[in-house]
């Protein structure tokens, strides 16, 4: 089945479709700072071993660029109407930005992260390089503004509807790319295997990838929603990670599936794209570098459904589905989806 009909002939890289479910768990909070008596707050850090530590590659350093704050995160029964007055049943203070809880993550699982982003000299700006620090997350290409303020977010979580709405307060005065000398910008590249934006500062970032790309290192982009900037950004990528709602708004296509296969044919050097489902898991869409070999030819949407067909609920460990290689039209792209 054709999904679409005007593929370019050029395309010949076959792509792999992939999707992961996983079981709903709680994620691990970065307190900041201590909390008042009637805060509950839960925290869970992960160290890795030293063995696993030995089966590190010896040159694991990652670079990335973006957002760093503070979450102040106030749980209620249900979302406050108009002029009410409401307590909350928790409250929670941790940090907060794409990329600082990215590279969090990645120095507890052994990684060498540097982290570029601006905050201000006050005390949540410290609180936040800090706790980075603690976490093993290299500071040292922070700009730190004497004035001003630090970002941070205010998260109402409501417990009835089981949703969160953010209100951000970006950080002042905003990272320009002078504040970031091209002396500084070498030395956080070198010896880095991987450059993570997640598309804040994107005038930075865009410096920052433009000299990344010279030098031939991966480019890994989180798209939460679509930026200024975020179009110079993309088509410089290696790997795009993307919330449920991004491709459909980038691409305008009927489905997820369908926009991943559009962004594909619209980003060349991208190599795979994820969109993130929550407790569902994720969908990833890889291109190949290998020549597709004589297949069936499948409509995406259709393959995704029969994909979901065959998941078990009863699992409960982070589980992945292939399906066989298919030929999606005229750009000789290949799928290999999972669960």
């Amino acid at each position: 089945m054709h999904l679409l009909s005007n593929y370019p002939p050029s395309l010949t890289s076959p792509p792999r479709f992939s999707y992961l479910r996983h079981p709903s768990s709680s994620s691990s909070s970065r307190i900041l700072s201590p909390p008042p008596p009637t805060t509950t707050v839960t925290a869970t850090r992960v160290k890795i071993t030293s063995s696993e530590m030995d089966s590190l590659p010896e040159h694991r350093i990652v670079l990335g660029c973006g957002a760093a704050g503070v979450d102040f995160l106030a749980a209620v029964a249900s979302f406050p109407k108009p002029d009410d007055k409401i307590r909350s049943t928790s409250l929670k203070v941790q940090g907060g930005g794409n990329a600082a809880n990215a590279l969090t993550c990645a120095a507890r699982l052994g990684l060498n992260p540097r982290l570029i982003s601006k905050v201000a000299d006050d005390i949540q700006g410290r609180g936040v390089l800090e706790e980075l620090e603690s976490d093993g997350v290299d500071t040292s290409f922070f700009v730190v503004s004497k004035e001003g303020n630090s970002p941070s977010t205010y998260i109402i979580v409501d417990n009835e509807t089981k949703t969160r709405t953010c209100i951000h307060t970006p950080g002042y005065p905003p990272m320009i790319p002078d504040e970031l000398s091209r002396s500084s910008l070498l030395s956080a590249l070198d010896g880095a295997r991987l450059v993570y934006l997640d598309g804040r500062l994107h005038e930075a970032a865009l410096v920052i990838a433009q000299e990344t790309a010279r030098k031939n290192i991966p480019i890994l982009i989180d798209v939460e929603r679509k930026r200024e900037g975020l179009d110079d950004l993309l088509p410089l990528a290696s790997y795009a990670v993307c919330s449920s709602k991004f491709p459909l708004a980038w691409t305008e296509a009927p489905s997820i599936s369908s926009a991943l296969v559009s962004m594909l044919l619209r980003l060349p050097k991208i190599k795979f794209v994820i969109v993130t489902l929550g407790e569902d898991g994720c969908i990833m869409l890889e291109r190949s570098t290998e020549e597709a070999p004589a297949s069936e030819e499948k409509d995406v949407d259709s393959l995704l459904e029969s994909l979901k067909q065959r998941k078990d609920d009863n699992v409960a460990i982070p589980t992945c589905y292939a399906s066989v290689i298919y030929i999606l039209l005229n750009s000789k792209l290949t799928i290999f989806p999972y669960y």
